[in-house]
């Protein structure tokens, strides 16, 4: 029988292979192998198609929240044109996840170092994804002010473009540099010491595992994530009286971004992050007057979070 798979943004090597790891083995999932893919939508297009079905993707971990560059704005885009809009008030499960639903976050320390196979002083081009070129944006300045900023689909595959160039360096972690057996040039490099991204782990909505793998509704060491559009989105204070339907129900609205419908100009998606289960009786009466304002409502499940402490993640 095939072994269910974890998707993940490759190739081996990248904070998302780390964090797959953890957020596997935190949601029982040990039997699962974890598997690159090119990009952040064709993991998470890959799991849709999937479902978990033929020993294909069963789950996919994808980052959704750096510290430094804030929303991974890939992760966003796709979960939305992905998922249902929540069931209307009748159903047997109202305003629950519908298609896609996030069971799990991490948050990772992250810590870039710039690799190599020469010197740092022969160092002409810096390849790293792009948000790690933002995150080292000042060391760079300071230390490789000629050098030319190329962007790559992930770290770990910048590692392996620089591995045997005497003028190429990547940044990346120190796991990518045992990988590609690369000189570690200087450690640490990131602008912020506290720099971390927050990655979830999706999976398929199946009604009948909820109840086993969700936290009880009354646990608030969870947060839900949300996503909607407004019903009359030009008229003064609709996103005002959306958003106050949390504060009458004493809901703490952790984070909140807004991304283009891509439907025309001025036309927006609103996430949010609420803490509490959506289960939750101020929960569900916050969604129940939320519901009306909504174009489209979409819940993407009530999820845990755990940070991993700095440190526990790296080795040389």
């Amino acid at each position: 029988m095939p072994v269910p798979s974890i998707a993940f943004l490759g190739p081996s090597g990248t904070y998302a292979e780390a964090a797959c790891r953890q957020l596997a083995q935190a949601q029982g999932l040990k039997h699962h192998t974890p598997r690159s893919g090119p990009s952040i939508q064709h993991v998470l297009h890959q799991l849709k198609a999937d479902h978990g079905g033929d020993g294909t993707a069963a789950a996919a971990v994808v980052p959704v929240e750096n510290s430094v560059q804030g929303g991974v704005t890939a992760t966003l885009d796709t979960l939305w044109s992905l998922s249902t809009p929540c069931c209307p008030p009748d159903a047997p499960d109202p305003y629950g996840p519908q298609g896609l639903e996030i069971v799990r976050g991490l948050v990772l320390p992250i810590r870039h170092a710039l690799l190599g196979s020469g010197c740092m002083e022969d160092i002409s081009e810096v390849i790293s994804h792009p948000q790690a070129l933002c995150q080292c944006g000042t060391w760079l300045n300071n230390h490789l002010p000629q050098a030319l900023q190329l962007p790559t689909t992930s770290t770990a595959e910048a590692a392996r473009m620089v591995k045997g160039s005497r003028f190429r360096g990547a940044i990346a972690s120190l796991n990518a540099a045992g990988e590609q057996d690369l000189n570690v040039l200087a450690y640490p490099i990131n602008d912020e010491p506290n720099n971390c991204t927050r990655f979830l782990l999706v999976q398929p909505v199946v009604a009948t595992e909820r109840a086993s793998t969700a936290p009880a509704p009354g646990d608030h060491a969870v947060i839900t994530s949300l996503c909607f559009s407004l019903r009359q989105r030009d008229r003064p204070g609709a996103l005002v009286e959306a958003l106050q339907v949390f504060h009458g129900q004493s809901l703490n609205m952790s984070r909140i971004e807004s991304r283009p419908a891509k439907t025309g100009l001025g036309k927006y998606v609103f996430f949010v992050d609420v803490e509490g289960h959506y289960q939750a009786a101020p929960f569900q009466k916050a969604l129940r007057n939320l519901y009306p304002t909504c174009e489209h409502l979409l819940n993407f499940g009530s999820y845990p979070v755990v940070t991993v402490p700095p440190g526990t993640m790296e080795r040389p």
